[in-house]
Order: structure tokens, then sequence, then C-alpha cells
């Protein structure tokens, strides 16, 4: 769960949503990842738990409507609102600030990548001129990864590049493991994570494809 819902305040969000008209389990989450920009979304099991409790609190209740659970706010709830309006408040401050946070950490993500895509593929088209100049004859071109330079020549030079890519491959994962091992994610920051490795993936995807 991402920091700002910490300490009852995801109960008090829920209440607020509910608040706008009644909902059923999945929109509430699809709202919150609207919320967030799509970089954070509670999951079922996080928020089916929470209905469930503030239910019996009596604070929200429920019909069924095509197979689904479909929630509204009571009196009771109600009444819970207007109690922590100064804190409903704090917390829309609070979620207005992680989503710039956020979104500025996506945009620095994204702008790295589409730099680091950009000057492999440059390297890669440099090294397919190059083979089509030698033509059958020996060539010559330089692969770099991140401020590393290697050299081959002739039919080798690929293969050993190719290894090259491989063992970084491997040396990526690993780190990214063990980042993840010795981390204290919140679901905010795993999911965030998440998508930064699709978004890498289908950058790459692109790359290879063209």
């Amino acid at each position: 769960m991402t920091a700002v819902f910490s300490h009852g305040r995801l109960r008090l969000y829920l209440l607020k949503l509910l608040d706008e008209g009644p909902k059923h389990g999945y929109e509430l989450i699809r709202l919150l990842e609207n919320r967030f920009l799509g970089l954070y979304a509670p999951s079922a099991g996080t928020i089916y738990p929470r209905l469930q409790r503030m239910e019996a609190e009596g604070l929200v209740s429920h019909t069924a409507s095509g197979g689904r659970k479909v929630y509204e706010i009571t009196d009771a709830g109600r009444a819970e609102l207007r109690q922590r309006a100064g804190e409903l408040a704090a917390l829309e401050s609070d979620i207005r600030a992680s989503v710039e946070d956020l979104a500025t950490l996506a945009n620095e993500i994204q702008d790295e990548v589409r730099g680091s895509v950009r000057d492999l593929k440059r390297e890669l088209n440099q090294a397919t001129r190059e083979t089509r100049r030698g033509g059958g004859r020996e060539y010559h071109w330089e692969f770099q990864w991140g401020g590393a330079n290697s050299s081959a020549r002739g039919g080798a030079a690929s293969g050993e590049a190719l290894d090259e890519l491989e063992r970084r491959i491997e040396a990526f994962a690993a780190e990214v493991r063990q980042l993840v091992r010795n981390a204290r994610l919140t679901e905010g920051q795993a999911r965030t994570a998440a998508r930064v490795l699709d978004a890498s993936l289908v950058t790459l995807r692109r790359l290879f494809r063209s």
C-alpha cells in the first residue's frame, strides 16, 4: 500500500469515493489507479477486506448486482466523513504531492531509458553500416554499453558483442533482484518498478524489430 494511505487513511478515502455514489470493488480499484496516474493500484486483497470491515462497522452496506457486490455509504459513514473532514483535506494534499513525485520519477526513468536506447540504436546502426562497407572483408567496430568499450574484428565481433550483452543482462537481473531483496518496498513502489521493467521491455522489442 502506498504510504499516503497508512494509519486508516485508505478507509477514509474509500468512504469519500463511496460518498460520490455506489461502486463495486474493482471500480474503486480503478478509480484509485486513475487518481495515481496508473502508477499505483491497490490489490483486491487490500480493498475487499477493508470493505468487509467497514460493512461490519456499519459504515457501508452492499447489494448484489450482476454477480458483484455494489457498496454504498451509510449515514454512519457520512458522519465519519464529516468528523474527519480536516484529515480528508490533508490526505488529498498528500495524494497530490505523491502523484507529482511519482510522475516526476516516471518521467526521469522514461528519459533515461530513451537516452540509453538512442545510444544503443546509434551504435548498432553504425556497426551495420561498417559491416556493409566491409563486404566480405574484415571490419572493425566498437560496442559500447554504459561507458565500457570492447573491440572485435571479423566474424568474431558479432559473437563477442552478443556475449557481452548476455553478461550484462544477467548482471542487470542479478542487481535488480538484490535491490528488491534489500529494499522495503511499498506496494506502490513494487508496482511502479514492475511498470518500469515492462516499459523497458516494450522499448527493446521496438528497437529490435526496427
